[in-house]
């Protein structure tokens, strides 16, 4: 039995399907964790959906930035972007089952491997927070992303602040500085005010920032934290991190990490990706 753990699909179901192939993948073996956005901006979002919805228990996936937004569009919250190739999920006869499974989808998840804390988030976690504060505060969104609330909670998700997180923060602007930590974060400061608007690699943070892994005295620096959204990173596997958006919907490659008996064995594994976005 082995456990991989898959970067940004991005709507690209060949190379998800070359990948798992490369791997072996069997549900009946194996498990897989996708680390979020697995729609969007790629080709195929609805096959993506379908491949993984149908692996049942053995396939698990974190919510990302692109997958709210396609919530958000699907809900009415926002219209669909100039980039966005969401029509395929939005227009396809079994749009509501791949809608509803998306949103039971994760924040964050856990595994404790050989004694170690395996931290799993779509981008990021606030110097603040410890590996139980993000469980506690993903399991928030999670509540209303599968409650009566959802809607409401969509019209609000948007925006950037506040841009630092306080336990004292309430309603929309508490779930929206959760879901901006999870799913968008890259830079912050060393009191923890995260910055939303650069998406260069890890050596350009803007003044006064730099990435959140790199913040002195993070709560989460024990454990490994497992992440995608950073395409312009990329690959970085270090004891504390793993970085897993190798850029497959810009024409890099789809990644994915076998985790071994440790936390320390892992195997990067990839396939190539024939370009499907055109930058900027």
């Amino acid at each position: 039995m082995a456990l991989y753990l898959i970067g940004d699909v991005q709507g690209c179901d060949d190379a998800l399907g070359r990948l798992l192939d490369k791997i072996a993948f069997s549900p009946s073996r194996d498990r897989i964790v996708l680390l979020g956005d697995l729609v969007n901006r790629g080709s195929d979002s609805a096959a993506v959906l379908r491949r993984v919805q149908g692996y049942g228990a053995s396939a698990r996936s974190l919510l990302g930035n692109h997958d709210l937004h396609l919530l958000g569009v699907a809900h009415g919250a926002r219209k669909a972007g100039r980039k966005d190739t969401l029509a395929a999920v939005l227009d396809a006869p079994d749009r509501e089952l791949l809608l509803d499974w998306l949103g039971q989808q994760h924040m964050a998840l856990h595994e404790t491997i050989a004694g170690a804390d395996l931290l799993m988030v779509h981008a990021g976690v606030p110097p603040q927070w410890s590996v139980g504060d993000t469980l506690v505060l993903a399991s928030e969104v999670e509540a209303v992303l599968r409650g009566p609330a959802l809607g409401e909670f969509l019209q609000t998700m948007y925006g950037n602040e506040p841009a630092q997180w306080s336990p004292t923060l309430t309603g929309s602007a508490r779930l929206r500085a959760i879901v901006n930590a999870l799913t968008r974060l890259r830079f912050c400061s060393a009191e923890g005010v995260m910055d939303f608007e650069s998406k260069d690699g890890a050596a350009s943070a803007p003044d006064g920032f730099m990435p959140w892994f790199d913040v002195p005295g993070r709560r989460t620096a024990h454990a490994t934290v497992a992440f995608g959204h950073w395409s312009t990173l990329g690959w970085v596997s270090r004891p504390d991190l793993l970085s897993t958006d190798t850029g497959c919907v810009w024409g890099g490659c789809l990644s994915a990490a076998r985790i071994g008996a440790t936390l320390a064995e892992r195997e990067h594994i990839k396939v190539q990706c024939p370009q499907s976005q055109k930058p900027g």
